[in-house]
This record gives C-alpha cells, structure tokens and sequence, in this order.
C-alpha cells in the first residue's frame, strides 16, 4: 500500500472525543448549537442540544433544573430560555500532550493518506449551570436575612481602615508569582473566546475542506519523509539507548585511532580520513584502508565525500561544513561558505595556482575564510600565490578515466552555478598559462601515446567493433554497393552551433583535469561515423531521457535541459553509448521529437539572460486530464512573461468551460510554474 504525507491541513486538524452520548442526544448536524474556541490553549466550548420528546427524557427534571438555574423571571440572560433544559455544554481537555505520533488516516484506491493530528479534544460535559444556580439560592437568602437590618446595625458594621503602601516587588517575587496557579488562570481567563461556524458533514463546504485530506503531490519531493533506506528505517524502529551510547569514550576531536576506525563501515572510514586529511592520493587512501581493501568500493564511497582535483582527491565542502553551521570568523552560513569553497576547488581543477585577492574579490567573504580554504589544499609560495599541495596524480587518471570523465561532468554542472552565483567573467573562467604548467610534464612520446590510446578503445569499446565488423560481413553477403562509410549520423554545421561539452573524449582533452588526450580513432563519433546499430541505440537512449525528463519536469529551458542531461552521463558507465557526441541541434531536434513545443516567452528587453535560457521547451501532451489546461496556461505565457493567479484561473475556468477548484488550479501550475513576489513565471524564467 502507497502512504503518502498530506500537508494540506497541518497544525489545523483536530480530533474530537465525545463522550458516550445519552439516548436522548445524537450527535448529528442538528445539534450542535454553537461552537467557540481558545486558540492558544487548544480549549473548545460546544453547545448541543437535547431531544427533549426522545421518551427518555424526564421533563418534569428538566423544567426543575431550568427552574433552579434561571428562576421565574425570563429575559436575555437566561439560560434556559424555554423553561426547560434542551440544552448541555461541552467542555475541551488536552487528552495527550505530545501528539507528534498521531494522524489522521484516509484509505483511497489502494492509497494511505496521512495527515498529522494537532491537538486530540476531548469533551466532556461542562455543570457551570449547577453553579449558576448556587449563586441565586445564595442570593435570595441573603435578601431574606438582611431585609430587616436597622440603621444601628448598619453603623456599627463601620470599621477602621488602614492604608499600607505595597513595596517594589523583587524579581524573585515576580517570578513565583508569574508562576503561581492564580496567575495562570488569571492569563488563561483572559484570552478571548472565538466564535466558530459548525458545517454539517453534508455541507458543501465540509466535502471542500475533506478534500485536504488526501495529498495534494503523489510521489513529489515533498513526501520524502516517508521514503527512508533500510538502516534509517530500522534506526527509528530502534534507536540505540541513551546508556549505550554514554558508555562509549569520547576521544578528543583531533585524536584518530586506526584500530577503532577500522571497526567501522567503509563509507565511514573514508569520511573520516578525507574529513582530517582533507587532501589526499588514492594510493596515500588504499594504504590506510589496510590490505584486502575493494579498490571497486573505495571508488564508489570516496565520490561520495570528496572531489577529483588535479588527479587527487579534496573532500567536499559541505561534509566540512554541514548545513545549519556557520563560519567562526565572520558567522557566515554553511551554505556560502560552501559555494565559495567550490570556487576555489574548481580554480584548481583549471590551474596549480591561485591567488588569494582573486579569490576574495570574487567571493566576497572575509580574509580568515579565504585563507582557510586555501590552507585546506594549497601551499602559499612567496610572490607567486598559492600553488596545489600535491602534485599531479597521473596515475590514477591513466587508471581510471571513467572516474575521471564523471568527475569532470560533475565538474562542468559545479561551474554552471559558480557562473550564475557570482557571474563570472571570461578572465576568470580562462585558465592562465603559466610555466606551473609544465610541472607535471608526459614522459612518453606521440607516437607511444597513440598507440596506448588504441589499445584502450580495443579493450573498452570492443563490442562495437564486433557489431561493426558483423554488420560490414553482412553488406558483403548481400552483394549490396553500400560502404560502411555512407552509415553517418546526420552531421551539423559547425559555424552553426558546437557541440556540447558531453562527450568522453573532449572531457578527456583537458591535461589538468583529466590527465591524457584521448584516442585519435575515438574522435569518429563526434563526427557521426557510427556502425548502423549504434546510430539507433544513441537515439533510442537520447529519446528515453528527454521524454523521462520532460514527464517529471513539463517545462524545462535548453540550459536547464543540457545540465541535467550532464548529470544523466556522470551517472552512466563507461562505455554508453551516449558519450558518442551530442550536439545542441540534435538534442533540439529530439525535445521536438518527443512531443514537445518550444514556447516563445516574451522576456524583458533588459534580460541578462543567455541564449539557452531563453529557449523554453514544455511537454506539450502528457496524456492525463490536465493536458488541456497545461496548453492554456502554456499559451498565456507565450503572450505574457509573467502573470497573475486570478488571471490564470480566469482564463482556464474561460477555455475549459468549467470551474475549476483549488486543487486542479495547483496541480497545473505546480507542473509548469514557479511562484516569485506575488506573480507566476514558467519554470526556468525568472530573472533575478
């Protein structure tokens, strides 16, 4: 069974407890007479009335009560205004102080919808008439007895009156009385009744407002709370005690034992080395693992933790700086010492030097920050700046160019936001050529790189050299005049358009981030000439990821789309057929394919924004019941950049022919817009 999370009615929904109702009272929609509540102390007051012809009702006990309450006498004050009680008052109590464990539930379709209680009521029959009562029977005694006093009694009830004169009061006395009984009853008196509106369960208004019960985004990102892994899972179940863990010594925060460290998981060793050591080689990695280590695994968690730099690997900036902390320098949050970490991170990847006013001026954090960073993987060198602790690993990028071209994937979507966040200019996204450059030259010749880059196409693209010689064998069978050269992918106009900066071989060009060129006979497939097969197995993969992508998304622009589809082939193995080459027009032309228009959004005429981010695809028929509405709203965004909600849920109520309640208006823009200073954009156009 699906659970999923409805927020709809948060820190709104109650539950009422009634108590079990005599046979004269039903609890329908008649009876609830009035209603009135106390917010902040969660207490609600109901009035209900009682069937006063139900045959088990006594009335000569109800005139007698209504006549003990009220007395003869009938007017506004009254509380029982037809002389007999048809009426009983229901008073609140907090039946549980923690109801963090508590929801309502609503089963639907093989679906759970939960919704978390507030507050759990419950009611219980309030007797204040009984005191009502006392009060006039004291009264009307009181009347009796005092109506023959004389004068002579009257004076001498005249007493002597001394005035005192209070003393300041301490903080001390303040405190307990702040704290006494009467005090808080005092303040609790004092809050104001509300008075509410009961809706029957037949109401219209009730069937809106059950509605909220079921969520509103089945499978969206907002019902990540209840998508946990196995351990987190068993970890809630079973949390490990308090004892246990007070057992355990604390060792200082600068002292790392290997024994214990070894005791713990992999992913957890890894952490902790590249947490202390913050900069290090796989090789340096391996030894400290101890022998028998998977070097397979290693790879696996160290990408999870750190960042290939120059060969080497430098931990990532939020496991130093986890979210909700803040500098001790300057008490800047986690989240921009992060960014400007990366940007010092991603300077290295471009060159071995980096200097440090750069660094400041573009970041714009204080001077201790900046250097902390620096020290976390450089050396300063005087005059010259700070130059990477470590030198090349050549090794380990010879090894391993799988890892190597996924990490210059990541890289490449880490620049996209760095250029965004601090809208980097072309000096700085310009490596300098200095002679730091030669510090690591290639010790083998041309010709020897050649043949080595040959030998590894034959061990890592094998299979496509089989399907190529299969099908070249199968032309010749067929005494066909076609030549294997002839089976091209449809080749683009290099003055029109690049190709993107997805494929393996040009990641594998850049000498400081990924070490050797790559092989001269890998560079037919930038240029289309792909075995017959392989040109149907790129597109078919092309076509799966633009229509998966634009079924989750709906609106994407070109530059939103090529980032994404970064992230689609840093998660790939090597050897996919993707990293064949994909220019922009082709990825275009497939959006196309797929079913998808490109919306001509009106932008400002001062837009800062750039060629991609103005080209604005959406799906354009997902196949549900609110294809119809996407395309109106689409259509309103093709004549306006930004509009207002009354005005959307105008013009669909107008082009669908029927009113549309809340939630569909939600559905249709949560697929399509974003919500920025009261106004909706498509999703992707807002400009700060």
């Amino acid at each position: 069974i699906d659970v999923f999370l409805a927020r709809s009615l948060l820190e709104k929904l109650y539950l009422f407890q009634y108590p079990i109702r005599p046979a004269s009272m039903t609890y329908d929609d008649v009876t609830h007479l009035s209603a009135k509540i106390k917010p902040k102390q969660q207490k609600v007051e109901l009035e209900m009335a009682i069937d006063t012809l139900n045959p088990n009702y006594c009335r000569s006990k109800g005139e007698q009560i209504a006549l003990n309450v009220d007395g003869t006498c009938t007017d506004e004050t009254s509380t029982y205004s037809s002389k007999l009680m048809d009426k009983q008052t229901f008073c609140s109590s907090q039946a549980a102080s923690n109801v963090s464990r508590y929801a309502a539930a609503v089963y639907k379709k093989g679906e759970l919808h939960l919704t978390p209680l507030h507050g759990i009521l419950q009611l219980r029959p309030s007797f204040t008439y009984l005191d009502k009562a006392d009060a006039k029977h004291r009264e009307r005694e009181a009347a009796n007895e005092g109506g023959d006093s004389s004068q002579d009694e009257a004076e001498d009830d005249v007493k002597q009156i001394t005035v005192r004169f209070s003393r300041p009061e301490t903080e001390q006395a303040r405190q307990r009385r702040v704290q006494s009984y009467e005090f808080l009853q005092k303040r609790q008196a004092e809050e104001h009744w509300v008075h509410l509106h009961y809706y029957g369960l037949k109401d219209s208004r009730s069937e809106h407002e059950r509605q909220y019960l079921f969520s509103q985004g089945h499978g969206l990102a907002e019902n990540t709370e209840l998508i946990k892994s196995p351990s987190e899972y068993l970890m809630m179940l079973m949390p490990p005690s308090i004892e246990e863990e007070n057992d355990k010594p604390v060792a200082p925060s600068n002292v790392l034992s290997m024994a214990q460290l070894r005791t713990l998981p992999l992913a957890d060793q890894i952490k902790i080395l590249m947490k202390n050591v913050k900069v290090m080689p796989f090789a340096n990695l391996m030894s400290l693992l101890g022998s028998g280590t998977d070097s397979t695994a290693v790879l696996r968690c160290i990408q999870q933790v750190a960042m290939l730099v120059q060969g080497n690997w430098v931990v990532k900036s939020d496991v130093l700086y986890p979210k909700d902390t803040s500098s001790p320098h300057s008490g800047v949050p986690a989240e921009v010492l992060c960014r400007g970490r990366d940007f010092v991170m991603w300077k290295f990847t471009q060159d071995r030097w980096v200097v440090r006013k750069e660094v400041a001026a573009v970041t714009k954090l204080c001077p201790e920050d900046v250097k902390d960073f620096l020290e976390h993987m450089s050396v300063a060198r005087i005059n010259k700046g700070w130059e990477f602790m470590l030198p090349y690993d050549e090794d380990f990028v010879k090894k391993h160019p799988d890892i190597v071209q996924r990490q210059h994937m990541l890289w490449m979507g880490i620049q996209a936001k760095l250029e965004k966040v601090y809208s980097l200019l072309k000096e700085h996204l310009t490596p300098k050529k200095q002679e730091a450059q030669s510090a690591h030259p290639l010790v083998v010749s041309g010709e020897q790189r050649v043949n080595m880059a040959k030998a590894k196409v034959k061990q890592n693209y094998g299979q496509l050299e089989k399907e190529f010689q299969k099908q070249k064998a199968d032309m010749k069978s067929s005494d066909t005049s076609m030549e294997v050269s002839n089976i091209r992918i449809k080749e683009e106009p290099l003055s029109d358009e690049e190709p993107m900066d997805t494929s393996a071989y040009e990641g594998m060009n850049n000498g400081v981030i990924n070490g050797l060129h790559m092989e001269e006979d890998s560079t037919d497939s930038l240029n289309g000439h792909l075995p017959g097969g392989c040109i149907d197995r790129v597109a078919q993969e092309l076509k799966a990821f633009v229509s998966s992508t634009f079924k989750k998304q709906f609106v994407l622009t070109l530059s939103e789309l090529k980032r994404l589809f970064n992230l689609h082939l840093a998660s790939l193995p090597p050897g996919h057929t993707l990293f064949s080459g994909i220019s922009d027009k082709m990825l275009q032309d497939m959006v196309l394919d797929t079913g998808c228009k490109q919306i001509l959004v009106p932008f400002p005429p001062q837009t800062a924004a750039s060629p991609d981010e103005l080209k604005v695809y959406a799906l354009w028929e997902a196949g549900d019941t609110y294809d119809q509405h996407r395309q109106v709203l689409l259509e309103i965004f093709s004549k306006n950049y930004r509009v207002r909600r009354n005005v959307i849920q105008t013009q669909l109520s107008q082009e669908c022919g029927e009113d549309l309640n809340k939630q569909e208006v939600d559905r249709v823009l949560k697929d399509c817009c974003v919500s920025y200073g009261g106004m909706w954009y498509l999703k992707g156009t807002v400009q700060s």
